[in-house]
Order: C-alpha cells, then sequence, then structure tokens
C-alpha cells in the first residue's frame, strides 16, 4: 500500500498553514515541540493502557485511569481535527493509512462512553503506537517496505504448497498419536493430538501435553526434527527471492548483464551506468 508523504499536502496561505507547519512539518520550532509532546503523550497513553488492565490497580485507580484518558484523548480529537481542516484534499488524508490509525485511536474511547458493554474495545487505543511513524517521518521510507511484500508476493506460491503440506502432515502425525497413545497421555481426541503437533513441530514446547509410549516418543522425535523445517524451508524461499530481485535491480539495460556487484554502478560487461 503507498502513502503519500504528509507534507505535499500543502493547504491555502493564512492561519491554516502555520497550523500545518506545526502539526505536519518538524522543520519548526513550533513543529519539533508539536511532535515531542505528541511523542510523549502518546508514549503515556500507552503505558496507561497496559496498566489498566491489572485488575488490581484498574479497580483502585479506575477515575484516575478514566480522566487521564478522558483528557488525553480530547487532545487527539483537536489534533485529529486540525490535521483535517489545515489541508486541500481532506479526503485524500482522512482514507490514508495514517488517517485511519488516527481515527482508530481516539474512536474507541467514545464508544466505551455510549456502550460501557464494549469497553474492551478500548484496547484499540494501542494503535496510537503506530502514530510514532509520522513523527520520526517514518512513512516517507515506506515505499522501501515495498521491496520486502514484493518479495514475498512472489514467492507466496511456494509457501502456500509448503504450508499445505505442513498442515496434511499435522492431521496426519495427530491422528496417528492419538491412535498409539491410545486416547491416554492427554491425547484425548484428534483435535487434542493435532494441537499438540502444532505446539511440537513449531519448536514452541509447552509440555502440557506428551506420549508415554514408547512409539510416541519416536514420533514426537520425528516431529520435532521436522520442526526445523518450519524455520528454514520458508526463510531460504524468501531469501531466494531476495536475492532475485537484488541481481534485477542491478541488472544492465544494455546487454541485460545480472552479475554485478550490490555497491556497482557501472556494468561490468559493457560500462553502462546502472545506478
Amino acid at each position: 500500500m503507498k502513502i503519500k508523504p504528509e507534507f505535499d499536502l500543502i493547504p491555502e496561505e493564512g492561519w491554516r498553514k502555520k497550523i500545518y507547519e506545526i502539526v505536519y512539518l518538524s522543520n519548526t520550532k513550533a513543529g519539533k515541540i508539536f511532535d515531542i509532546s505528541l511523542l510523549t503523550l502518546i508514549l503515556i497513553s500507552t503505558i496507561l493502557l497496559m496498566v489498566e488492565t491489572i485488575p488490581i490497580i484498574r479497580l483502585q485507580y479506575y477515575r484516575e485511569f478514566y480522566y487521564a484518558e478522558f483528557f488525553i484523548t480530547l487532545i487527539f480529537t483537536i489534533e485529529y481535527i486540525l490535521r483535517i481542516i489545515c489541508i486541500k484534499d481532506r479526503k485524500e488524508y482522512i482514507f490514508s493509512p495514517l488517517g485511519i490509525i488516527d481515527f482508530l485511536s481516539i474512536i474507541p474511547f467514545y464508544i466505551s462512553l455510549f456502550f460501557p458493554v464494549w469497553h474492551f474495545v478500548a484496547v484499540i487505543r494501542i494503535l496510537r503506537i503506530l502514530r510514532i511513524f509520522r513523527i520520526f517521518n517514518l512513512a516517507d521510507y515506506m515505499h522501501d517496505g515495498r521491496f520486502i511484500v514484493s518479495a514475498l508476493r512472489h514467492s507466496s506460491r511456494k509457501i502456500y504448497i509448503f504450508l499445505l503440506f505442513m498442515i496434511i502432515f499435522i492431521i496426519i502425525i495427530g491422528s496417528l498419536m492419538y491412535i498409539v497413545e491410545g486416547g491416554k497421555n492427554g491425547f484425548s481426541s484428534i483435535p487434542q493430538s493435532v494441537y499438540w503437533a502444532v505446539v511440537t513441530i513449531t519448536t514452541v514446547g509447552y509440555g502440557d501435553i506428551s506420549p508415554g509410549t514408547p512409539v510416541g516418543k519416536i514420533l514426537s522425535i520425528i516431529v520435532m526434527l521436522c520442526g526445523y523445517s518450519i524455520i528454514a524451508v520458508p526463510t531460504g524461499i524468501v531469501t531466494s527471492e531476495f536475492r532475485k530481485q537484488n541481481r534485477n535491480n542491478f541488472q544492465c539495460k544494455r546487454c541485460g548483464n545480472q552479475d554485478n556487484d550490490d555497491n556497482a554502478r557501472y556494468c561490468k560487461i559493457c560500462g553502462e551506468k546502472i545506478i
């Protein structure tokens, strides 16, 4: 998904331009103070949200948490409105990825006011931490992420086939363990046995279920050894695609040579400029 740099949304002259320079840009003293203040509020809000989930603290300081969140949400709401009124193309911001994040970071609090039963929705406020992308202007570099997305997309077919094979393998192993263990030692059903196979083959190993028969232990050794392929195979597929795309970036347009060094500026065969 392409994210357009917000500083390209130049508003009209006047008071809106001044607000724009403070809210969107950080090359002024006021803009830097605004970004630092916003970052501080984001960190405070994130910490409060995490601490608020602790039952003892939530019951003891419920009122303080409410007032603090009300104040922080009010500031974010004002900031969201200012971002809208000080730009020309308002729809472009509202429906942009960062605009949607800004909206989702404030709306849960207002929903919880009118529908207290939905108070768990307020956890979505944790999305405010994503706004750090804007403060540090990381959105300008999001196009570099397209390189990773492109590699994953080109290797998706191989990964899908691998995942399908793993699903079939896990179901078979889970069914075998159910038969071998005879429904004992925690393998009370095939779904429960499949759960054990997933936990084991991903090398997590919770230890809540473990085989007790010799054959079951041999099968578990096979599953654990196969678990290493969970990391090795997809990693190798994606890494190979990275290398292919990297070679394409340094492919000579004149002679088609791909055997150029990563830091090469000219083709080693014909001397054509490639960067």
